[in-house]
């Protein structure tokens, strides 16, 4: 006869081993999701695929006091140069502001610079509603359809477009992607947090989770 401790102990046991092998599936494929979304971060980011297309979008970024911060300003200078190679007739400029930018948003920072490098007042449109990125895609969606745009070349940060094609293309867009140029130099940490930030943000529009 098998002691009643003993049936304790084994059914402890196993409920251990169960639970640490469920953990380490956990973290297995928690590891392989991560490194997948590496993959296709750093695969979009290593590609510019600009070409001919309806509109060039250029997603918002800090702007100070009505001018555009270091990275707005290289995104916005990448669109003036895709413009004059006359890969679109139309920019459209995206972000809002905050109570604290003193009536300043993105959007219309990067209008006044689009119109001070020479592209015309027409060839401009400024969204300046948006707070993140997933509203600057909805905002972008409903441009496209109200003005009949089929083709968008988006214009962000490299480790960034990945997360807005996806967003884009859930949104029904097709866009091409185009990195800015990168602003001076780039310490490994700096861009390890980048795709961590990008990691995290793409898992949890995947999960459905608003952080």
């Amino acid at each position: 006869m098998i002691a009643p401790s003993s049936n304790l102990r084994r059914s402890r046991s196993t409920r251990g081993i169960f639970l640490r092998r469920l953990l380490g599936f956990i973290l297995f494929a928690a590891m392989a999701w991560c490194f997948w979304v590496y993959q296709q971060i750093s695969a979009v980011a290593s590609e510019d695929d600009a070409q001919p297309a309806d509109a060039i979008a250029v997603f918002g970024a800090a702007e100070y006091s009505g001018r555009p911060s270091p990275v707005l300003h290289a995104r916005l200078d990448h669109a003036v140069d895709l413009y004059r190679k006359h890969i679109a007739p139309l920019v459209i400029t995206l972000g809002g502001g905050s109570d604290k930018d003193s009536g300043n948003t993105e959007g219309g920072v990067g209008r006044d610079y689009l119109l001070a490098n020479g592209i015309p007042f027409g060839s401009i449109i400024a969204e300046t509603r948006s707070i993140d990125t997933e509203q600057q895609v909805h905002r972008l969606a409903a441009i496209a359809r109200e003005n009949n745009l089929h083709h968008v070349v988006v214009v962000s940060d490299a480790t960034h477009l990945f997360r807005i094609r996806e967003l884009c293309k859930d949104a029904g867009l097709d866009v091409y992607t185009s990195p800015r140029p990168a602003v001076g130099h780039i310490s490994n940490y700096d861009l390890a947090m980048r795709y961590f930030h990008e990691i995290l943000s793409y898992t949890a529009l995947r999960l459905h989770l608003n952080i």
